[in-house]
């Protein structure tokens, strides 16, 4: 696929999608899991249309060998700016509920509210304070892969929600390979969840830490996420993180 080329969809497609979702029930699901999937939000055609552009090196501002840096084994592509139209145009639709989301996390944990309703007004936030460099990037791994459990913090400014979404079929290109969250409450040992995904479904959950409801009100729990070991065939994830790195 060359660089100039663009999935094919309307403009509509991921739109409606979004919002036709019960984003209450979503809200529920990660104030009690710490995660919630929106099963569907992309086609089969789409998700193979963005695999494929991994192949593709101009559209791709870094490239990372995890096992060279001790972060598991496979590798990832951070994109660069542009985005291909369709990775902007979930970052921008996905952000508002988030961000209400965000919001109301702030608020149990006595801060203020802060995120703002649009993702273009918190990339300017995050550009004012250097953190310029676009974090969306498509990670793939091949047999014995994996990715350790870790937190996708690149700055002063850190969104806490993030969204993966599964470009390949488990069970048709690769077999293993689970998407892992694991939280860290006080004083308690971590409690590990697989959630599982299919092509096209994407996952929600926190880049560092969440609020959990106590005896004596909401106190922050530590999460991190990471992808168990792939047994055959080959893997790929969109990632979209909302703020941008230094």
């Amino acid at each position: 696929m060359s660089a100039n080329a663009e999935i094919s969809r309307t403009d509509t497609d991921v739109a409606g999608r979004i919002a036709a979702y019960n984003w209450q029930v979503l809200t529920d699901e990660l104030n009690d899991h710490g995660n919630a999937v929106l099963p569907g939000l992309l086609s089969q055609r789409e998700c193979r249309e963005l695999a494929a552009l991994y192949e593709d090196s101009q559209r791709f501002r870094s490239r990372i060998v995890m096992e060279r840096l001790n972060f598991g084994r496979g590798e990832y592509q951070y994109f660069a700016y542009p985005l291909p139209s369709l990775v902007a145009e979930l970052r921008t639709l996905l952000y508002p509920p988030l961000a209400a989301i965000a919001n109301r996390w702030q608020a149990a944990l006595r801060h203020e509210p802060h995120y703002p309703e649009t993702h273009a007004a918190y990339l300017q936030r995050c550009h004012d304070a250097g953190q310029t460099r676009p974090t969306p990037l498509i990670l793939q791994y091949a047999a014995a892969d994996y990715n350790c459990l870790h937190q996708d913090l690149y700055g002063e400014h850190v969104f806490p929600l993030q969204v993966a979404i599964l470009l390949s079929q488990p069970g048709q290109d690769f077999s293993g390979g689970e998407f892992v969250l694991a939280e860290q409450r006080p004083r308690m040992q971590s409690r590990p969840e697989v959630v599982p995904l299919t092509q096209g479904d994407a996952v929600i959950f926190p880049v560092n830490e969440r609020p959990v409801q106590g005896s004596r009100g909401p106190y922050r729990v530590k999460m991190r996420h990471g992808v168990s070991r792939v047994r055959d065939g080959r893997r790929h994830t969109l990632g979209i993180i909302f703020h941008d790195a230094q």
